[in-house]
């Protein structure tokens, strides 16, 4: 029997809230949430992971973004919440907590049965 990878799996459920996550708080480019996330335990992300989600965030009006240019480098996009983002960020929040709740309760309904 081959073992889930839980982490793999959870991992790709709980990207897209925490990416939006990060948005709310502060502007970024992509490279700066590819560290934040790693320093919050999602070791496994790469820039072909969060630029497609990133993309389709702005294909449904999530985030939008700016090219930043300084002497320094090459420009950077530079991604935001948007309001509509917002509004979904919050939504999301809900919908986890309704399924963490969910979660709790069947384990420990597994739990009392034992």
């Amino acid at each position: 029997m081959t073992e889930i990878d839980w982490l793999a799996e959870l991992t790709r459920a709980a990207l897209p809230q925490a990416v939006l996550a990060l948005l709310s708080v502060e502007r970024r480019h992509g490279y700066a949430m590819i560290e934040s996330l790693r320093d919050h335990g999602f070791d496994r992300i790469k820039g072909g992971t969060l630029y497609p989600l990133l993309r389709r965030f702005e294909e449904q009006g999530l985030v939008d973004h700016v090219w930043e240019h300084d002497a320094a480098g090459p420009g950077r996009k530079v991604f935001a919440l948007t309001a509509l983002g917002a509004k979904e960020f919050d939504r999301s929040i809900a919908t986890w907590n309704r399924m963490n709740d969910a979660l709790t309760i069947l384990r420990t309904t597994r739990r009392d049965a034992r």
